[in-house]
């Protein structure tokens, strides 16, 4: 398997490079903060934040193809990772931070295999309605867990429901000072955004929080802050936890959820952003990209990372167009971790409650899910159970639910195929009309369209509807021909279905001719012995031939 280096960096146009640099500082200015914040969804010290803009973003944009895709902290996956990890260990703890760790350094596993035996198929199973729906539950997760933190609460409570309910007993406790910090924060942080997309409303905020709290001493008025936080480099080491079976079995669910939303997030955020700028980019040199990354989020001390879509549009409106954006946010932050942690101890948890906050208000998409609602009724109600199961059960589960509903709503509007019979129309060519109102193309000879690949879930509507036609034929049918190009595949199960077709119609006097058949299906039906059955002359390439044959036969 080779590895094909800077493919999301070459070429470069020089012309480009000062933009592509600018859009990497203000990447930087912009998520600082913002991965700041997801280290409260993850339960792991803030520093961790910091790590996931160092190693693995510089070793996606080294060893991934997409030359727009930034990879990082995420809400998802940091809101799946603490969901899991709340009765194993004590949030913040060395022993939690080792563990997501462990579970980074899994998720990378996953996504080596998903390459080597090309899995990357599985991000297709998570359709965008169930995603809509498991991001709005998380989000509405995210958001009530920092209820406690804006207003200066004690907080408490697992789970969505419990948390606000606890809020609400303790309202009485309420740190006026903290709650003015956030309602602060989320003012400046909208206010600037109305204004443009490129102020960075959560820096200034971040800044202004750390001047104020140093110069007015508000730890001193009960204003809980960050504390010292170390700086430089992080420690480069695996994970230290004990690799028994036991913990493996327990970590493996979680980092099997999480690899699927790595998959479909950043899957579908590469082919966006390829598909308009009309780059090419490849899943599979992607997928060793995003693996490597979360080898170096496991090795350099910080949780799972993600394809970011929010990032992505960060430095896309900021002009980047390569990962040499990336690479600068990554010595940016290098910058930072080496000579402004320091500064960081002032920082009230209230400013990164408000931040999260309003991340956790984002992903709630009720445009969205009116839309879902207006236009496929049936799948919004898809997209709420995720949802809600997300809500009220957990991410985790969620997430399972959420592929496991793709699944249930393909299959039922799929698996029935929407069949047609073929009549000729007055200007020489084809039209179609639906079964249940059949002509035939000439007197005696029946042209029938199947839409679907031939499996065990249709085989009984093939049986039935062509049994049917048969019976009902006026007048009496002496051939029925399958038009067959949309059978991509014919299973074992729809293979003894035309056998037993063959043997109804034929007591019926009806010859069963095909027309349209696909090598790869026709290679199955000899393997099947239905060719040697139906005879080789009954294959035709054309409708106009099945025709011609009937006419002279």
């Amino acid at each position: 398997m080779r590895l094909f280096i800077f493919q999301g960096i070459l070429p470069m146009k020089e012309s480009q490079v000062p933009t592509d640099i600018i859009a990497g500082i203000t990447l930087a200015a912009l998520a600082i903060p913002e991965v700041m914040g997801y280290t409260k969804i993850a339960g792991t010290p803030v520093i961790t934040g910091l790590y996931t803009m160092l190693l693995p973003m510089s070793l996606f944009a080294f060893f991934g193809s997409s030359r727009h895709l930034v990879v990082g902290a995420d809400s998802a996956t940091a809101a799946i990772l603490a969901g899991t990890l709340g009765g194993m260990a004590a949030s913040g703890s060395a022993e939690w931070l080792a563990l997501a760790e462990a579970i980074a350094l899994l998720s990378a596993v996953f996504l080596i295999i998903a390459r080597i035996i090309r899995l990357g198929f599985l991000a297709d199973f998570m359709s965008r309605t169930v995603l809509v729906g498991f991001l709005t539950g998380v989000g509405v997760q995210v958001a009530a867990g920092e209820i406690s933190g804006m207003f200066g609460l004690p907080g408490g409570g697992n789970g969505s429901v419990y948390k606000v309910i606890n809020d609400l007993q303790q309202l009485g406790q309420t740190n006026f000072y903290a709650l003015a910090i956030s309602l602060t924060v989320v003012v400046l942080i909208i206010g600037s955004k109305k204004i443009s997309e490129k102020i960075p409303g959560a820096l200034t905020a971040v800044i202004g929080a750390i001047v104020a709290s140093s110069v007015f001493g508000l730890e001193a008025h009960g204003v809980h802050v960050l504390g010292k936080i170390p700086g430089g480099l992080p420690k480069i080491g695996l994970p230290d936890v004990h690799w028994e079976k036991g913990l493996v079995l327990k970590l493996l669910p979680t980092a099997f959820s999480i690899f699927v939303v790595i998959l479909a997030q950043s899957s579908a955020t590469s082919r966006a952003y390829a598909s308009r700028y009309n780059e090419r980019f490849s899943e599979d040199t992607d997928l060793i990209g995003l693996s490597l990354a979360n080898v170096g989020a496991a090795l350099s001390g910080t949780f799972v990372v993600n394809g970011s879509p929010t990032k992505t549009q960060m430095v896309v409106s900021s002009g980047g167009r390569s990962q040499l954006a990336q690479i600068t946010t990554s010595i940016m932050v290098l910058l930072v971790l080496l000579f402004l942690t320091g500064r960081l101890a002032y920082l009230p948890d209230a400013v990164l409650s408000a931040v999260v906050f309003l991340i956790g208000l984002e992903l709630i998409d009720v445009q969205e899910m009116r839309k879902i609602w207006i236009q496929r009724p049936s799948e919004f109600w898809v997209a709420l159970i995720t949802a809600l199961v997300v809500i009220f059960v957990g991410v985790e589960q969620g997430i399972v639910l959420a592929m496991v509903l793709s699944l249930i709503e393909h299959v039922r509007r799929s698996y029935r195929s929407k069949n047609d019979v073929v009549v000729s129309d007055k200007t020489g060519g084809w039209r179609l009309l639906p079964v249940t109102a059949p002509e035939q193309m000439r007197p005696g000879l029946l042209v029938y369209r199947f839409a679907h690949t031939m499996y065990y879930a249709n085989a009984q509507q093939l049986s039935e509807q062509v049994v049917g036609l048969s019976n009902r034929a006026q007048p009496p049918l002496v051939w029925f021909c399958i038009e067959a190009s949309a059978v991509a595949d014919v299973d074992f199960t729809a293979a003894s279905t035309l056998r037993d077709i063959h043997d109804i119609l034929k007591s019926q006097g009806i010859r069963v001719v095909f027309c349209q058949v696909i090598d790869l299906v026709k290679a199955e039906l000899d393997r099947y012995e239905l060719a040697e059955l139906f005879g080789e002359d009954a294959f035709y390439g054309t409708i106009n031939a099945v025709v011609n044959a009937y006419d002279k036969r």
